[in-house]
């Protein structure tokens, strides 16, 4: 029977074990220039003992950022900075994946630069507010992309996949989930466009296709991961079509040939779709499952069950590193101090007792 803890091939790319760190934002970048700072590689490396690390959101263009002190990766010094950080995480005989994250209409003006402003597909704001540095801000509406816009949003998520393996990343996973800008294309509620990029469910997952099959060609599909959310509501988003608009999206992007599918589970009702996009994906299958709790290791069931290759742990990395360790056991597990889960010192990840 295969377990969490038996190694895996993630094409090409040997997996210690078969528990993935989730991606989660963390705000520890130097807000002046996107370059992730030294607390991050201490971060990353500390949890080097996961099968695979995601990093936080990375933002591939300027435009793309979304919150304070996120780190890109579109500049020769991120580059730069974030080879610490893979460098850290290899010594520790750890693989990392950078995730490319846009975040399209959620953001606000006072966190770009010069005249930058979010986009998105439709000029439609989200509903609520996001964080700035001077407090939290209504969320404004985005610019609409133009046609050549889109395509250069396209280039720019290849372009920073290129940055990350020259950075060390062993491959980079694209953000379609959580509200963000492919999920706001793939959504009739946030894409109202009439050309090629809306309307019906073909157009509206051709730019998500259009990504994962410039990013692998960039890098190499063994090196390109797509993190999906079907019918997550996150950012104000809203599906009509979410089990039409999935399979479609798979159908499209299974020629690729790409490394993984990681699915964030937004309610143990989907269980179905998640079961039939893995049946349909020939690649590695990560579940960030839907669960009561994160405190234990039943999710580790999923792997023994065949319902997943992998499990994604989130907020339980953050307060235990050396989480397998823990899951092996079952516990104890250090509890997460939320207070401090945007801190930008060690507080909040260091400061726990070890087994």
């Amino acid at each position: 029977m295969t377990t969490a803890f038996d190694p895996i091939d993630l094409a090409g790319t040997r997996l210690a074990n078969r528990i993935a760190m989730a991606p989660m934002t963390r705000s520890r970048a130097n807000g002046q220039d996107g370059t992730p700072t030294a607390v991050v590689a201490e971060y990353y490396a500390q949890r080097a003992s996961a099968g695979l690390i995601i990093t936080e959101g990375v933002q591939p263009v300027p435009e793309g950022q979304g919150y304070p002190n996120t780190p890109g990766l579109h500049s020769r010094a991120q580059i730069a900075a974030w080879r610490e950080v893979t460098t850290a995480v290899h010594e520790r005989g750890g693989r990392i994946f950078a995730q490319l994250m846009h975040s399209g209409r959620i953001g606000h003006p006072d966190l770009l630069d010069g005249d930058l402003h979010p986009v998105g597909p439709s000029p439609v704001a989200a509903a609520g507010q996001v964080y700035t540095h001077e407090g939290p801000k209504d969320f404004v509406t985005p610019r609409e992309l133009t046609g050549d816009q889109v395509r250069e949003a396209v280039a720019g998520f290849a372009s920073a996949a290129r940055n990350a393996v020259e950075a060390g990343f062993d491959g980079v996973e694209i953000h379609g989930a959580n509200g963000y800008l492919i999920q706001q294309f793939l959504a009739s509620g946030s894409n109202h466009r009439t050309d090629e990029w809306g309307g019906p469910v073909e157009n509206r997952i051709r730019f998500a296709v259009e990504v994962v099959k410039a990013v692998a060609a960039e890098i190499g599909p063994e090196r390109t991961g797509l993190r999906i959310s079907p019918a997550n509501t996150l950012n104000d988003i809203s599906e009509t079509d979410t089990d039409e608009l999935y399979t479609a999206l798979l159908t499209a992007i299974e020629p690729v040939g790409i490394a993984y599918l990681h699915v964030l589970e937004t309610a143990p009702e989907r269980r179905p779709l998640v079961l039939d996009l893995r049946k349909r994906f020939a690649g590695t299958f990560i579940l960030n499952p839907a669960t009561e709790g994160e405190t234990d290791a039943a999710s580790l069931a999923l792997i023994e069950d065949g319902t997943t290759d992998l499990v994604a742990y989130g907020r339980l990395f953050i307060a235990n590193p050396d989480l397998p360790a823990r899951l092996r056991t079952d516990g104890p597990y250090n509890t997460l101090d939320s207070a401090t889960m945007y801190a930008g010192g060690p507080q909040g990840y260091t400061d726990y007792p070890a087994l």
